[in-house]
This record gives structure tokens, C-alpha cells and sequence, in this order.
């Protein structure tokens, strides 16, 4: 592969991984009580309980 194949491959994987990073860096935790662990536990065991039944 000529010279400027080679660039263009390492610009392009070097962006994707920066974009990656970046995104890993501002990505806010979501800090939840215990009553809204349980509502989504329990909403989560609906919709796969909703789901078995579709199928």
C-alpha cells in the first residue's frame, strides 16, 4: 500500500478512538435511590415477562 493509504488508515482509526474516549470522559453516571432501582427492576421483569408471552 503507497504511503498515503497507510495515513489515511491511522487518521481514520485515530479518530474513532478519540471520538470513543471522548465520549467515555463526558459520559455522566447516573446516580439512582434504591426506590427507583426497584421501579426499574420491576418494569424491567414486565416488559421481559410481556416479551416471553409476544413470542
Amino acid at each position: 500500500m503507497p504511503w498515503y493509504a497507510w495515513l489515511i488508515l491511522i487518521v481514520a482509526i485515530g479518530s474513532i478512538v478519540g471520538g470513543l474516549m471522548m465520549l467515555r470522559d463526558t459520559a455522566n453516571k447516573v446516580e439512582l435511590t434504591e426506590e427507583q432501582r426497584r421501579r426499574v427492576a420491576e418494569r424491567n421483569a414486565e416488559a421481559d415477562s410481556k416479551d416471553a408471552q409476544d413470542r
